[in-house]
């Protein structure tokens, strides 16, 4: 049992220009799986985003978890946001697919899968790599790879490319903050900070980013007793003064969209020596953090240079691995071409007025999704139908 109904009723061809405009080249409905929380559909599948991709020739189909993806779509692209160790693995094996040219696994590959994992696969892995499955299936995209989700799910090494990067060109200069990962042993903190040479005030981070609003739970620290009473595992991350304003930059595939978010204002050696104690960001919501319309000094509001941005997202998505993500970019005060990446969030997608949502929304990284981003449902639309045309071409080549 695949589409329903409806959905079949759409699939009747659709047919896109070549250039000059005569030339047409017949085109399927583009079927985009999506396996999102019911939170996160309501607010990345907003009417205008459904209705425009229907205009052209996108179809957005809720993947049954409980059903084996054998029995449904058939999906030239599935989108996922959704965490869970049975749902890893079979994302995993699509992507296996992929990287073996999109040839049948058979159960030796499976099982050589499974030992090198040493999880157990569940039944359905077998069902939808059976023998024809490249006869019964079309290729399918897997918007982003499991494993490359997980290296930036984790702070410890979700900026090591950008570290490596170290990028620097006559538009400016991109970095990471100086930052330490601490496991374990909170009292330890203190003596590992003055080894590591980290200058306060210290930002606190949970290590991990497992989508709840605890991971996004973020800490100011002032002085080197208060680090005792932060709770490890976490990331300290120096402080960085960018005049209260930071860069979110949304990547989907090729395209790149800017939005300025206030932060936290900068820290002055005053205010430094006046204070103590470890202080959690405030609370405030994602449509109140917009600075895209306030009166900025143009030191401080003026967006980073195009050309550096476009080479960073360049770089970026061929290390990670990754083509739905967003950057949050900071300037360093007083500067205009020292740029810092504090966060790497992959396929960002708030969730309304939640309280979830309220949580994550702190000053210094926030969480706004692409609903926040400006034109998202023509930057989207656009690249799902780029990324169909790619897998289009590259089969008929090999067909040929």
């Amino acid at each position: 049992m695949g589409l329903n109904m409806n959905e079949e009723e759409m699939i009747q061809g659709c047919f896109s220009r070549g250039e000059g405009g005569g030339f047409q080249i017949p085109m399927k409905l583009v079927v985009v799986g999506y396996a999102l929380t019911s939170k996160k559909t309501k607010s990345f599948l907003q009417p205008k985003l459904e209705g425009l991709a229907r205009n052209k020739g996108i179809l957005f189909v809720a993947i049954d978890q409980n059903r084996p993806l054998s029995e449904q779509g058939p999906f030239d692209i599935v989108l996922h946001k959704l965490r869970g160790k049975e749902w890893r693995q079979i994302l995993e094996l699509l992507a296996l697919s992929s990287t073996m040219n999109h040839d049948p696994i058979s159960e030796v590959e499976a099982s050589r899968f499974q030992q090198e994992r040493n999880f157990h696969l569940p039944w359905a892995i077998y069902l939808i790599y059976s023998v024809d499955y490249r006869q019964t299936h079309p290729e399918v995209t897997v918007l982003d790879p499991p494993d490359a989700i997980q290296h930036v799910h984790n702070r410890q090494s979700m900026l090591q490319d950008v570290a490596d990067l170290n990028l620097s060109d006559s538009y400016g200069k991109v970095g990471v903050p100086k930052q330490l990962v601490v496991k374990r042993d909170a009292s330890s903190i203190p003596d590992a900070v003055t080894k590591a040479g980290l200058t306060l005030p210290l930002v606190a981070k949970p290590l991990v980013v497992d989508g709840s609003a605890k991971s996004h739970e973020l800490s100011l620290a002032y002085d080197q007793y208060s680090l005792r009473k932060l709770e490890p595992p976490l990331v300290l991350q120096e402080f960085v003064n960018h005049g209260g304003v930071l860069f979110k930059v949304y990547i989907v595939g090729e395209a790149i969209k800017v939005v300025r978010r206030f932060s936290l204002p900068d820290v002055t050696k005053r205010e430094l020596s006046k204070n103590a104690g470890v202080f959690r960001f405030p609370r405030v919501s994602c449509a109140a953090a917009s600075a895209d319309d306030a009166d900025l000094d143009p030191c401080v509001g003026e967006l980073p240079p195009r050309p550096l941005l476009e080479r960073l997202a360049r770089e970026l998505r061929r290390r990670l691995g990754l083509r739905l993500f967003n950057l949050d970019i900071i300037r360093e005060h007083g500067t205009r071409d020292r740029f810092y990446v504090i966060d790497i969030n992959y396929f960002p997608v708030n969730v309304g007025n939640s309280e979830i949502i309220k949580a994550e929304c702190y000053l210094y990284s926030n969480m706004a999704g692409y609903g926040k981003m400006p034109e998202y449902e023509h930057i989207f639309t656009d690249f799902l139908l780029s990324l169909a045309e790619s897998n289009y071409k590259r089969r008929s080549g090999s067909n040929s």
